[in-house]
Order: structure tokens, then sequence, then C-alpha cells
């Protein structure tokens, strides 16, 4: 018997229900989170080129948009996961500039010359923003401190020993290397090194998420965190992976940030966490926990971007970004929000429907 035909022997009927999935799955995109944010990147993107198709709309623009979303793209990618468990990372700017602080000084104390320190530069900096982020996963799991307390907390104190070492004044030093072959590098002179950067980051991460046990672990861990405990899963040592990954991400920026700007920027990151998270719960990472992709991600994160590209290049004030972007911010997690009272309204009358059934 062949394998499209049904239990009446009819394959005609197998292939109408085969077209009758297919329909409804293709009714079913447009409704999706992620295709109406495409849409609207898409519409933000068409309505600058309209206004000025000279300077928006060029590939001199979109190497310059692609370089400013360069250190977002390897925050979100840890922010992602943080969100997905259902917490949030207020300190990520912060502890960038820490690790940023302490990569420059152990770069200029080694004499900030060459590939070697430049190397250990970048170990510096992922090491001590990985161990803040692990301590932050630490005080969220096993000392239960609410997450947002934790790295609210965090991000004044990474942010003061940052001025405590420094004086409040951003150091200067790194390596040519750093500077001249990352932050200002290029491969095949026009694709930026910090744009290599961030794609590699993302494809990574996005692998981690979406093709390993770590990424189903942390879905789990995001959708139902008692359930997991019940069965054995150790919830506590997943939180600090998580948030270790965090900060990992934002020693990765740190020293993308130390490259791209050649000094710390100790008063350049007041935005960076709220720009960060708002791109992912732009790009349909639910603040509930439980679902996320890396991809809706990156394209949540391109809408600030480029509506600060755009409103320079227009000539409106760019402090209107933040306006927008809280408005999305707002208006995402509403549609969120909505979304989830629809699933449990649709999940109780289902059990309604299943009770009358059977009685």
């Amino acid at each position: 018997m062949s394998m499209f035909t049904n239990t009446n022997g009819d394959p005609k009927s197998d292939f109408g229900i085969l077209a009758e999935e297919k329909e409804s799955f293709l009714k079913r995109i447009p409704k999706t989170q992620t295709f109406q944010i495409v849409s609207v990147l898409f519409v933000i993107t068409a309505i600058f080129s309209a206004i000025a198709p000279s300077t928006f709309f060029t590939l001199f623009n979109l190497r310059n948009i692609i370089i400013n979303i360069s250190v977002f793209a390897v925050l979100g990618v840890g922010m992602t996961f943080v969100i997905i468990t259902a917490g949030i990372d207020l300190s990520v700017g912060s502890v960038l500039v820490f690790s940023s602080v302490i990569a420059c000084k152990a770069i200029v104390a080694a004499g900030a010359k060459g590939w070697g320190t430049t190397f250990m530069g970048i170990f510096v900096a992922v090491v001590v923003a990985t161990a803040w982020g692990a301590l932050n996963g630490w005080l969220v799991s096993i000392a239960k401190v609410p997450a947002f307390i934790v790295t609210l907390g965090s991000l004044s104190a990474a942010l003061g020993v940052s001025q405590i070492i420094t004086g409040g004044i951003d150091l200067r030093g790194a390596t040519p290397e750093l500077v001249d072959k990352i932050g200002f590098g290029n491969i095949y002179k026009q694709i930026p090194v910090l744009g290599v950067i961030a794609v590699v980051v993302v494809i990574l991460g996005g692998i981690l998420l979406h093709k390993t046990k770590f990424g189903l672990l942390t879905y789990a861990v995001g959708s139902n965190t008692e359930a997991c405990r019940r069965v054995g899963i150790n919830v506590n040592r997943q939180l600090i992976y998580v948030y270790s990954l965090m900060g990992f991400t934002a020693g990765i920026g740190g020293i993308m940030s130390l490259a791209m700007y050649q000094q710390t920027t100790i008063a350049g990151q007041s935005n960076t966490a709220l720009t960060v998270i708002a791109g992912v719960v732009i790009g349909g990472t639910s603040l509930f926990g439980g679902y996320g992709t890396i991809f809706g991600t990156m394209i949540g994160l391109f809408i600030p971007i480029v509506l600060q590209t755009g409103f320079i290049i227009i000539g409106v004030v760019p402090f209107w970004q933040n306006v927008v972007v809280g408005v999305f911010l707002v208006a995402a997690v509403y549609v969120d929000n909505a979304r989830r009272n629809a699933a449990d309204g649709g999940g109780k009358s289902l059990k309604k429907r299943s009770k009358k059934s059977t009685s």
C-alpha cells in the first residue's frame, strides 16, 4: 500500500489534506510575530530610503549600520538566553565597560604591542565578564535574589568599580593590532571585521540555543521551573551557566567596543541595556520565559539601529529613537501578553469541551 494512501484507500484524499495543511500554514505565517517584525523593519527602511535615497540606501550607510549593530548583536545573543529563562540582565552595559577597563589596563601593563598582548587583553576581558555573569547567576539561582534586583545592583557596582579604577576618565592604550585590524579592519575592503565577529557569535549562539541540549534546557527552565526541578534538572546550575554566557558575550562586546572607539566608554553605555533588551523583546522573545529565537532578536535589534541612523540622516533629533523604541517595547510586551491570554483561553475551552465529551 502506498504511503500516501489513507485508511479508506483514497490517495486523493491524502493529497487534499496535505494541500489544506500547507494552505493553513501559509495563512499562519503573516500572523507570526517574526513576520510582523520583519515587515515593520521593511517599512521603516522603505520610508527612510524614500526620504533620503541618495544617503540612506547606500553601501556606505549599510556598512555603518552593520558596525553599529555588531556589539548589540553579540550582547543580544546572551540576553536572549537570559530572557528565555524568564530572567533579565540590566547590568550588561556596565559589565561591558568593566571588562574593557580591565582589558585596557592589562594591555597597557603588557606594553600595548603585538598580537600576543592583544589576545591576552581579549582573554582578560572575557574572563572577568564571565566571572561577573556567573556571580549574577549565583545570586539569582542559589541566593534567590530576584534577577531585576541582582542585575540592577550589578549595573551600579560594575560601573562604580570601573570609575574607581580609572578615576572616571576613559583609558586609552589599546594595541595597534586591536584598533587597526579589528576595530577598523575590513575583509575584502568592504566587510568590517566587527561585523564578521558578530555574525560568528550569532551563528554559534543560534546553534547553541536551537540545536543543543543546553538550549533545550534553557527553554525548559523558562517554560516551567518547578516542573524541571521535579524531573531532576539542575535548574540552579543552568541559570548560572546562562548568566555566565551573558557575561561572556558582554566581555566580547567590551573588547569590540575598545577596538571600535580606541578607548573605554565609561559614560557611553547608559542606554545599552535598554537597547539590547528592547531588541530581544521586540524580536519576539517573551519576558515571561520559554520562547524566543536568535533570528528574531537580530531583526528586533536592527529596528533601533536603523531608526537612529535614519533620524540622523534626515535631520531629526536622534533622541526620538528612544521614544519610538519605548513604544515598540511596550507594544511587543502587550502583544505577547495578549497571545498568552488567548492561548490560555483556548486551553481552558479545550478542557471544557473534553469534559463535555466524556460526560
